[in-house]
């Protein structure tokens, strides 16, 4: 199902119908405030092994990561935070940042294999925040390439849904996607280390 849901006010009945999905072991395809992202509820192994076969990846080797609806929410699923890594995600979030910290055993050990460590994101989409907030779970968050030479990500949801609308059970058109994804930021050792530069400008 191609499902149009308003990008800066999703109505309350379509992010019913998309939790619903969710609760059923449904795979989506959400619009972030990166790029789009395919992805389901964390605590749905179901779910989590049909997106590792749909992006054609082994679960044990794979680095997903997974977004919550804001930072007290992310803090249910880390080890406590020091200040300066708080005060920087309280600086930078919601917005284009992924964090790798140390996971808690709230996080299914299917997200954070031997590493006990996770990548965890707090966009600023309506759409996804709204998900979320509603189901109470976070969602598993996994990016969609594009074939493509020039174009590294589908930034056109309706090209996303015919080339995915066999293989998941909802996309969600949101509006044109961006083709730059989050900064990553790593705050698991003694130093604050970006990993990757994204979207987001420290």
């Amino acid at each position: 199902m191609l499902l149009k849901i308003h990008p800066e006010t999703p109505s309350p009945r379509q992010i019913k119908t998309v939790v619903e999905c969710l609760n059923d072991n449904g795979v989506i395809i959400f619009p972030t405030d990166t790029i789009y992202a395919m992805g389901c509820d964390i605590f749905r192994p179901k779910a989590i092994d049909r997106v590792s076969r749909i992006k054609g990846i082994k679960k044990d080797k794979a680095n997903f990561s997974f977004l919550c609806h804001d930072l007290s929410h992310l803090s249910d699923y880390t080890k406590p935070l020091n200040n300066d890594i708080f005060k920087l995600m309280k600086r930078t979030l919601p917005g284009p940042f992924t964090y790798i910290l140390e996971a808690n055993t709230n996080v299914p050990k299917i997200l954070h294999r031997k590493k006990r460590t996770v990548g965890i994101r707090v966009p600023a989409n309506n759409i996804p925040t709204e998900i979320i907030r509603e189901l109470g779970n976070p969602i598993m968050s996994t990016s969609i390439r594009d074939e493509d030479e020039i174009l590294e990500y589908i930034t056109d949801p309706e090209l996303i849904y015919e080339k995915f609308k066999d293989l998941v059970d909802i996309v969600i058109d949101g509006g044109f996607g961006d083709n730059e994804p989050s900064t990553i930021i790593d705050c698991t050792g003694d130093e604050i280390e970006i990993v990757r530069e994204g979207k987001g400008k420290l």
